[in-house]
């Protein structure tokens, strides 16, 4: 138990306190959280943040794209800057923009595509529906899997409902034959019974 906890408390120092190794890490003051300058680095995807994480700069690298959820856990955030990067506007680019609209405004703002061609140089901010057409093109095609998936899992549990209600008739009946068989032999038994004593 002990080792656990030691483990546990190590996972959430090394999540909340450790600089990632290609970035520059400097303390705001006690209880104030950490600015991660990760900044002209030519990285190619975002480092494990600490949780502490206040001040953001991952400006002028080489990321394309962020993995949903991968920000999700910074909740101290209060400053981002993600421009001079070459993003690549494709449905994968949602989760950033959304994530972006609810921290940092001003970052989406001076953020832009690099790809696809149809929509180079277009801020992120002024992403559309139209631009991201591809993702309405997906989304059929999940639909349909989810379809046909809810509807094996129906006919599933349809099937089952259908055997179990069989299965209790049938118990019922053959309880009752039982019930039945055992009332007559008794009652015979009893009767020749009775009349030898008389």
């Amino acid at each position: 138990a002990v080792a656990g906890f030691a483990l546990s408390l190590l996972f959430h120092m090394t999540q909340t306190e450790v600089c990632p190794p290609s970035c520059s890490c400097k303390s705001l003051g006690e209880m104030k959280g950490l600015q991660i300058d990760c900044s002209s680095r030519k990285l190619t995807e975002v480092p494990v943040l600490p949780l502490n994480t206040k001040r953001l700069y991952l400006h002028n690298n080489s990321l394309t794209s962020v993995p949903a959820g991968a920000l999700d856990s910074l909740h101290s955030l209060e400053e981002v800057k993600i421009s001079d990067n070459p993003w690549n506007c494709d449905c994968h680019i949602l989760y950033l923009k959304l994530w972006l609209e609810d921290i940092s405004e001003p970052s989406l703002e001076n953020s832009r595509c690099a790809s696809p061609p149809s929509v180079r140089t277009k801020l992120l901010s002024q992403l559309t529906g139209n631009e991201l057409g591809i993702c309405k093109r997906l989304l059929p095609i999940k639909c349909l899997e989810f379809f046909w998936r809810d509807l094996i899992l129906i006919a599933g549990a349809i099937i089952t409902l259908i055997l179990v209600a069989w299965a209790l008739k049938f118990s019922k009946k053959l309880v009752c034959q039982i019930n039945v068989s055992l009332y007559d032999s008794r009652g015979r038994l009893l009767g020749r019974h009775t009349s030898k004593n008389h």
